[in-house]
């Protein structure tokens, strides 16, 4: 399984911006899939995520309300939607494949066995 995030970038306070993730495997529509990110010297965040199954979705507290995950089986995409952002939401951004066919959205990042290379958001002030 190969994931390949974009879409990061450096941009100011307020500004949206959208994450994308690609999904090598044919059989991308089994796999819940969610966006972690990791700030300077912090542990690593789980930021959204949404199911397998029922396209549920849940989302981290400090970026409920302002971004949005949702996914596109047929293109094996995966995309995050970051609007009003903030100083805070600086880090690299991954994406990430479970295969473990929860009937609930994992959260943590142990429960995620595959992972992309990472993309940087940097906000400005």
């Amino acid at each position: 399984v190969q994931l390949q995030a974009s879409g990061g970038g450096l941009v100011q306070v307020g500004d949206s911006l959208r994450l994308s993730c690609r999904a090598s495997p044919l059989t991308f529509a089994q796999y819940g899939m969610g966006w972690f990110r990791q700030a300077p010297g912090k542990e690593r965040e789980f930021v959204a995520a949404v199911h397998w199954m029922n396209n549920s979705t849940y989302y981290g507290g400090s970026v409920k309300g302002r971004f949005t995950i949702s996914r596109d089986n047929a293109k094996r995409m995966v995309y995050l939607q970051m609007n009003n952002l903030e100083p805070e939401d600086t880090a690299v951004y991954y994406c990430a494949a479970d295969r473990s066919a929860s009937r609930s959205i994992n959260t943590r990042s142990e429960d995620y066995r595959y992972w992309g290379q990472g993309t940087k958001v940097t906000v400005s002030s």
